[in-house]
């Protein structure tokens, strides 16, 4: 299995890297994707992942991020993915109109600076989006990207569900499917969703999957397995199916 989002800045997992990584390995997973929210991040998971093959990341900004970006950065991200074979995506990048801690008018500025990166760069690109999905296909659809991309964590509906697929891109599943308290729309999408465009995701430590017991503390990638078997239930299919054909898309646009 291959996990397309960790943040592996959580201090749970820093303090032991070698334990983090036997035990998610232990669990059958493969690889692990770090998701880099800002620059300084970004930098940080360079140093932290290169020792390590299994373990590759994304380079950008987050929308909670944008009030940050600079036209300089364009430049560091475009030498980044010239040069470094394990930055593998341009991202988390996007737009939250949820929470609005950057303006959307810096949201979309860096948002559309990226989107420019991953045309010259050839990278896919990591897209987040809350409250800003009309805004966002929008952008994307005007990009004419060479290659596309994932939508991260993705917990909309059908019709959103839909969009993106005509937009070429794949569409990360977390622990969210898990969750019956919200999981309704997404688990009528997931019914359609295809498994040409599936991809797993724990977003660890984050969205832990409510049906493991005894109950964890925090989500981690050797969790995948049950996120697989999740969509696997919703889809009537074996999770040796889902996990199979995650693993192909995972290679097809990163690797």
């Amino acid at each position: 299995m291959l996990d397309i989002g960790v943040n592996l800045d959580h201090s749970s997992y820093l303090k032991d890297l070698n334990a983090f990584r036997e035990q998610y390995q232990q669990a059958g997973v493969d690889g692990i994707i770090c998701i880099a929210s800002n620059l300084e991040e970004a930098q940080k998971l360079v140093t932290t992942c290169s020792p390590y093959p299994d373990m590759h990341y994304t380079f950008g900004s987050h929308p909670h991020h944008a009030s940050t970006w600079r036209d300089s950065h364009t430049q560091v991200l475009l030498e980044t993915f010239k040069t470094d074979s394990k930055a593998i995506a341009v991202g988390e990048m996007g737009l939250d109109f949820n929470r609005n801690y950057s303006t959307p008018d810096e949201q979309i500025y860096a948002f559309e600076a990226q989107l420019n990166i991953a045309s010259q760069a050839n990278k896919p690109v990591y897209l987040h989006e809350r409250d800003a999905f009309a805004e966002l296909t929008q952008r994307l659809t005007q990009a004419h990207l060479p290659r596309q991309g994932v939508i991260h964590c993705f917990t909309g509906d059908k019709d959103q569900l839909r969009a993106y697929l005509d937009l070429g891109l794949y569409v990360g599943i977390t622990g969210w499917l898990l969750d019956e308290r919200r999981n309704q729309a997404l688990v009528e999408a997931v019914k359609y969703l295809p498994l040409d465009r599936v991809m797993l995701e724990t977003d660890a430590p984050y969205l832990l999957p409510r049906n493991i017991r005894p109950r964890p503390k925090r989500n981690h990638p050797k969790f995948l397995q049950y996120i697989a078997q999740g969509v696997a239930d919703v889809k009537h299919v074996s999770p040796e199916d889902v996990i199979n054909a995650a693993n192909h898309n995972t290679r097809a646009l990163f690797f």
